[in-house]
C-alpha cells in the first residue's frame, strides 16, 4: 500500500510539536553532537521552514527529479559546519517560546500544503523540484530528529506508523541508490551487523 505523503508530513509535524512540547526548561542541555537541545529543535524546525520559503519561490525548472536525487544532491554539504550553524541560528530565530513558535509555523506550514498541488514548484537547496518529491525529504528529516530530540530527552521514540512508514521507504531507496542493499538486507535479517558508522546519508 503506497504511503499518503501529505498525511505523513502532517503526522511527523504534529509528533515533532508533542516532542518540543516535553522539552520544558531544558533548552541548554545537550542535544546532538556540538547541538543544544534548542539547537536540535531549530535545526528540525527548517523541515518546516523551508517548504514556506521555497513554495513562495518563483516556478522555476525542476532539475531535481525524485527524494532520492535530493539526498544525492546534497550528499556533499550535508555534513559542512554551514549545517551546524544553520541549525543553532534556527534555534536563536524561535524567540523565547519555541514551542508557539513551532505551533503557528507548522500550521501555517500544513495549510500551504493543503492548498498546493503535487506538482507544485519547490525551490531547494539542490534544484528546482516538485512538491511530491521534496515533501518525503521533509518527513524523513522530521522523523529522524525528532527521534533525536525524544532520545536527548528520554522520551521513549514512538513515532506515526504513517511518518515511520514514509522515512523507512525513502531509507530503503537511498541504500538502493548508493549500493549498499545486500549489506542492509544481512544486517536486517540478523546475519551480520552492519558497518561501523555506516549511513543511509
Amino acid at each position: 500500500m503506497a504511503v499518503d505523503q501529505r498525511a505523513a508530513f502532517g503526522a511527523a509535524a504534529a509528533w515533532f510539536r508533542a516532542t518540543v512540547g516535553e522539552v520544558g526548561d531544558r533548552w541548554a542541555e545537550p542535544g546532538l553532537g556540538e547541538w543544544t537541545v534548542r539547537d536540535l529543535v531549530g535545526h528540525t524546525s527548517r523541515s518546516l521552514v523551508t517548504v514556506e520559503a521555497y513554495l513562495d519561490a518563483e516556478p522555476g525548472e525542476v532539475t531535481v527529479g525524485s527524494s532520492v536525487a535530493y539526498y544525492v544532491a546534497v550528499r556533499a554539504a550535508a555534513t559542512g559546519p554551514a549545517v551546524a550553524e544553520r541549525g543553532r541560528q534556527a534555534g536563536a530565530a524561535m524567540g523565547a517560546d519555541p514551542p508557539a513558535f513551532l505551533a503557528a509555523l507548522a500550521e501555517r506550514v500544513l495549510a500551504k500544503v493543503a492548498a498546493a498541488d503535487d506538482n507544485a514548484f519547490v525551490a531547494t537547496a539542490a534544484g528546482g523540484m516538485t512538491l511530491a518529491d521534496y515533501l518525503p525529504t521533509r518527513t524523513f528529516e522530521l522523523v529522524v530528529h525528532t527521534a533525536d530530540l525524544a532520545a536527548a530527552l528520554g522520551l521513549s521514540t514512538d513515532p506515526p506508523p504513517e511518518a515511520l512508514g514514509s522515512a523507512l521507504e525513502l531509507a530503503a531507496m537511498l541504500v538502493r541508490e548508493h549500493g549498499d542493499g545486500v549489506a542492509v538486507l544481512l544486517a536486517l535479517t540478523g546475519r551480520r551487523p552492519l558497518p561501523p558508522g555506516f549511513t543511509v546519508l
